[in-house]
């Protein structure tokens, strides 16, 4: 790459929200050496005498045109050409902007472990205090990427979300002949968790998945349910009974919050005892570090009914209703701020990727715009609004890159020390 950003500066007063405080913007020298250093170690699936145009180039295009809401193969070429003068002054292009199909077979064949190694390194820049973070786990299924004709399922993915940082940390395949039981431990095991609190629904409520968290040196908040028959009936029937005493002589954490949003009131309770309330619980022994049960008791109050949802969880904490109901509660962020986005603004359940490799690469760079969106933080609309800007507004897209791909040195807010890394390349 040659050439730079630099010949077109920001204009702070056109760019930045007007109760933002600016933030400073990265020259191209940065970027270009962040793009190279976390995505130039990709090996190139082509055969040399086909390829016409540079790898990064490709890369970066993709990258810049997904962030600014392309969708497919040709939505990236037409961003390209869109915006090929612009283009012109960091990339090399030595044949122009690829081609739709150019864009599609590189994708069909990089390796997708390669690209999701690249893509955890660049994450470890970005994260800053693990330590009390809540991670979430939880699958979701890209569902137009079946291809009936060749008996192909849905790509069905797992991911862990930096709840607080709102990040995506790391994103696995769930293969089809196995489930997200298997796939959990292999997703755990590309992050150093020292200190966070996982939060997993109840199909992650297993023993070994239990074990694995604690000897990460994390504690867990698991979902039971009536997967775990013997377990989850003791625990309803014991909290049913505590309840109905106002868990009289029982050493209880509770807390009660109150939230009215969307023509919608939600009141949530949450009580918390320690294990050993309950006395001779079915195979404490087998869950690793368990210290308290919890219950959490939901009712909506919508316009037209009311719902009561009744839920109960396995955690490795201390009995503390308020932190453990913190706790539980972003847990959902994973499907509201990152799974529910994903297909509102990034279209992805609508998706027909799904040749080769290409419904994974092309996944995971949606999550790195969706890691990149959220970075910038100058502009204070919704992601669609921030993914329009970044196309229609070169210096924005420029600032985006600033909040993601920076020098860590020209913002203090996001230093990272190289003692907090998070992730184990």
């Amino acid at each position: 790459m040659s050439g730079g950003f630099g010949s077109q500066s920001v204009k702070t007063q056109n760019s930045v929200h007007p109760l933002s405080k600016p933030t400073p913007v990265a020259d191209i020298n940065s970027i270009q050496q962040s793009l190279v250093e976390h995505f130039g170690g990709i090996k190139d699936p082509r055969v040399e005498r086909t390829k016409k145009h540079q790898l990064m180039d490709i890369l970066v295009i993709a990258i810049l045109a997904i962030i600014a809401g392309a969708q497919g193969w040709e939505d990236i070429e037409n961003y390209g050409i869109s915006k090929q003068k612009w283009l012109e002054e960091f990339l090399a292009l030595p044949n122009g902007i690829p081609s739709d199909d150019t864009f599609r077979r590189v994708f069909e064949f990089i390796d997708p472990e390669a690209l999701h190694q690249c893509f955890v390194r660049w994450v470890e820049t970005l994260v800053t205090q693990m330590a009390g973070e809540i991670v979430a786990i939880d699958g979701k299924t890209i569902r137009g990427s079946y291809d009936r004709s060749q008996g192909k399922s849905a790509l069905h993915t797992l991911s862990a979300w930096a709840s607080t940082q709102r990040l995506v940390l790391a994103q696995i395949k769930v293969e089809d002949s196995s489930n997200e039981i298997t796939a959990i431990p292999a997703l755990l095991e590309l992050l150093d968790l020292a200190g966070c609190i996982v939060t997993i629904d109840a199909m992650g409520t297993q023993t070994e998945i239990a074990r694995k968290i604690i000897d990460k040196k994390a504690d867990y908040v698991l979902a039971l349910k009536a997967n775990h028959p013997t377990l989850y009936n003791q625990v309803k029937q014991w909290f049913e009974q505590a309840q109905a005493q106002q868990f009289e002589g029982i050493d209880v954490s509770y807390d009660k919050r109150i939230e009215k949003a969307h023509h919608r009131t939600e009141i949530r309770e949450v009580w918390s005892v320690p294990v050993l309330a309950l006395g001779d619980i079915y195979q404490p022994r087998l869950w690793a570090g368990l210290q308290s049960l919890v219950i959490v008791v939901r009712v909506r109050h919508l316009w037209n009914k009311t719902t009561r949802e009744v839920q109960f969880y396995l955690t490795s904490l201390c009995s503390d209703a308020q932190l453990l109901g913190r706790a539980i509660r972003k847990h959902w962020g994973i499907e509201n701020e990152a799974h529910w986005t994903l297909d509102v603004t990034f279209a992805e359940d609508a998706s027909r990727i799904r040749s080769f490799h290409s419904p994974r690469n092309f996944a995971l760079l949606r999550r790195l715009a969706l890691n990149a969106l959220n970075r910038e933080q100058t502009y204070k609309r919704s992601l669609r609004q921030k993914s329009k800007r970044a196309a229609m507004d070169n210096d924005y897209m420029i600032r985006v890159l600033t909040s993601c791909f920076l020098d860590h040195t020209l913002n203090l807010d996001h230093t990272l020390n190289s003692s907090d890394s998070f992730c184990q390349a």
